[in-house]
């Protein structure tokens, strides 16, 4: 038996606002308060928002030295097999396993390894394959707008957080609605 996916479709609260200082002061507050902030998008990096909304440190660097280790042995047992037992040649008394002669293939393919790991690993954990239509809050997000989106399933007193928004300089408060196949139900 197959499972097909649901349609889900989610309801934000978004903030916008123009200052970084002011987004997290908002943000601060409304965790205070106890608001489920689903996301913040920034145009650009702002300096301890990623520990204030409890994001974890990313496991990329993990896996990065994993997909390395799979090109280093890859390469040395690729290289073993052609040098040692494939077509072992004796060249002048040399032995068939030449040392440093083999670095540079074994740094090589471990660079390859791990670049295309990350790549592969990213795009698959973030949800990003061909042809996804992306999730935009604002269209301006990636000009000069800072988002908070506050996932109003629990929210019970909407104007409470609306007014907590506007009292740290948010110059929007809107509802946006979106629907992805991929939201956690």
């Amino acid at each position: 038996m197959t499972t097909m996916r649901q349609d889900i479709t989610k309801h934000f609260l978004l903030g916008k606002f123009r200052n970084p200082n002011y987004l997290m002061d908002a943000v601060q507050e409304l965790q205070s308060e106890g608001y489920p902030i689903y996301d913040v998008y920034t145009p650009f990096p702002v300096h301890g928002l990623d520990r204030l909304i409890g994001v974890k440190r990313s496991r990329l660097t993990v896996a990065a030295f994993f997909f390395g280790m799979t090109g280093t042995i890859t390469a040395l047992a690729m290289m073993a097999y052609m040098l040692v037992m494939d077509w072992p040649m004796d060249i002048g008394g040399k032995p068939n396993w030449p040392g440093p002669a083999i670095a540079p293939v074994t740094f090589e393919l471990s660079v390859l390894f791990s670049a295309f790991g990350m790549v592969f690993s990213f795009f698959g954990v973030s949800k990003m394959y061909p042809g996804k239509k992306p999730i935009l809050m604002d269209e301006r997000v990636t000009d000069d707008v800072l988002v908070v989106a506050i996932d109003m399933k629990e929210v019970e007193n909407r104007e409470k957080a609306e007014s907590i928004l506007k009292k740290h300089e948010a110059h929007e408060v809107v509802d946006k609605y979106v629907h992805d196949d991929l939201f956690e139900v």
